[in-house]
């Protein structure tokens, strides 16, 4: 399609509704074109997507197996924006429910998953109503003793509604990707997404894009090192993808439609991990950035959202892998540099240790830089090409997401530049994820790319 063609697609609904396809992905009737394979079926019973469910609360419960005993778990910005509305729906409806208000700007940690397990204690049935942070730790607590849960969401800040992951803090602060479960119920009021705060949409748009950053480097781990690698979570998001981007400007301004096919973006993404069981198609070295600010930004921290910075780390690894793939011939490796008592200062010792744990994993030796260096030479050529021709440009990324009222540089994230330019060199370290951003570092320029970054 045509730019203005798909803008007026996205002016209204998807033929068939909000849901369609992703009701065949989920109650696994969606076919793969690679292996002619059924998805599987997700233990979600229900995805709602509409443009309002205010009065249908209760029966969407209902409609789960849901009958009374429940707890209705938000924090305060989550209970004024829907929380209220749905406790009042189930008392009506005689369900008997619990309220359980986190405190401001609660935080996804275990201690925290802790707290709620005790609160939320005999309620046969969870509710979450919020978005990243109260989704997942209600997600989290709920797959600790197989009790469901199901979400009702405020924002398109984040990717993790439907998926079967929670993001969560260790105590020692090394922020990991845990098992939980996905929620049974996923509800979407769409016109309560789309009166969230700005800075939430645009965060879920910098969530969606890093698809292409995350794809390239996955697969070329999946190229360089037989790493297990999946199409299907690209597949089954390309076309919304497509619109969403042409209608950056109307997720910026908060309208209805683009909110709702940004919506779509990331139900389809957090479907993805019922094709993979883990979150690399989306995960990559962009996401290890975010994840370094959140873990050791301390008292530099903006408060940005997880999505703001990923948004604004995908532009950084996009120029990254541009640089390294518009060379013909092929980077040369040496042996990895592991400074583990530089980690130790930066990190602290516990983290530093477990981190190192980590990035030992992926560390090449001499017999290992040779190994993957005589591999380069090989596969350079068509890795190459078959990487070219999944990136987006950077400077189109770029100007999407601005248009969607997202950062585009750390200095608008609020963040010290030193300190990005600290994430982006040292942030590969913390996860045994083989991307561009290993490449560049064993090759021997990652300081000088950091050093230029803005």
């Amino acid at each position: 399609m045509t730019q203005n063609s798909l803008e007026m697609v996205a002016k209204a609904p998807p033929p068939g509704g909000w849901t369609a396809l992703i009701d065949e992905i989920y109650l696994g009737r969606w076919r793969s074109p690679v292996d002619g394979a059924l998805s599987p079926r997700s233990v979600t019973q229900k995805i709602v997507i509409q443009e309002s469910l205010d009065g249908a609360e209760a029966e969407l419960l209902r409609g789960i197996g849901v009958s009374g005993d429940l707890a209705v778990v938000a924090d305060a910005d989550t209970w004024a924006a829907m929380g209220a509305r749905v406790f009042a729906a189930c008392a009506v409806a005689g369900m008997a429910p619990r309220e359980v208000v986190l405190e401001a700007g609660p935080h996804a940690d275990l201690e925290t998953a802790e707290a709620l397990a005790s609160r939320v204690r005999g309620a046969g049935h969870v509710v979450a109503v919020g978005s990243g942070t109260v989704n997942d730790l209600c997600k989290y607590v709920t797959a600790q003793d197989g009790r469901g849960c199901s979400v009702f969401g405020t924002a398109a800040s984040m990717d993790g509604y439907t998926s079967s992951t929670a993001s969560m803090s260790l105590p020692s602060g090394l922020k990991v990707s845990l098992k939980a479960q996905a929620p049974t119920g996923v509800f979407l009021d769409l016109g309560v997404i789309a009166a969230a705060p700005p800075r939430m949409a645009a965060a879920g748009f910098g969530d969606c894009l890093c698809s292409s950053v995350a794809r390239i480097d996955w697969w070329l781990s999946h190229r360089l090192l037989a790493t297990f690698f999946k199409e299907e979570p690209y597949l089954i998001s390309a076309e919304n993808d497509e619109i969403m981007n042409a209608c950056v400007a109307d997720i910026g301004r908060g309208e209805l439609n683009a909110v709702g096919y940004l919506v779509r973006s990331l139900t389809l993404s957090g479907l993805g991990i019922s094709f993979t069981q883990v979150s690399n198609h989306g995960s990559m070295s962009e996401h290890q950035i975010s994840h370094y600010i959140d873990c050791f930004a301390r008292e530099k921290h903006p408060g940005t959202l997880h999505g703001q910075q990923v948004g604004v780390a995908s532009l950084t690894m996009a120029a990254l892998q541009e640089r390294i793939l518009t060379d013909e011939v092929a980077p040369v490796l040496k042996p990895t540099r592991m400074d583990e008592a530089d980690m130790a200062r930066r990190m602290g010792p516990e983290i530093g240790a477990q981190c190192a744990e980590e990035y030992r994993k992926k560390a090449l030796s001499s017999e290992g830089a040779a190994a993957l260096n005589e591999k380069l030479a090989e596969i350079w050529p068509s890795l190459r090409a078959e990487c070219l021709a999944i990136a987006a440009p950077v400077e189109i990324m770029r100007a999407r997401l601005a248009a969607a009222g997202g950062a585009t540089t750390a200095a608008e994230l609020g963040l010290d530049r030193d300190f990005y330019r600290e994430a982006i060199r040292h942030a590969h370290e913390m996860r045994n994820r083989f991307s561009f951003v290993d490449i560049a570092c064993d090759a021997g320029w990652l300081d000088e790319f950091a050093a230029e970054a803005a």
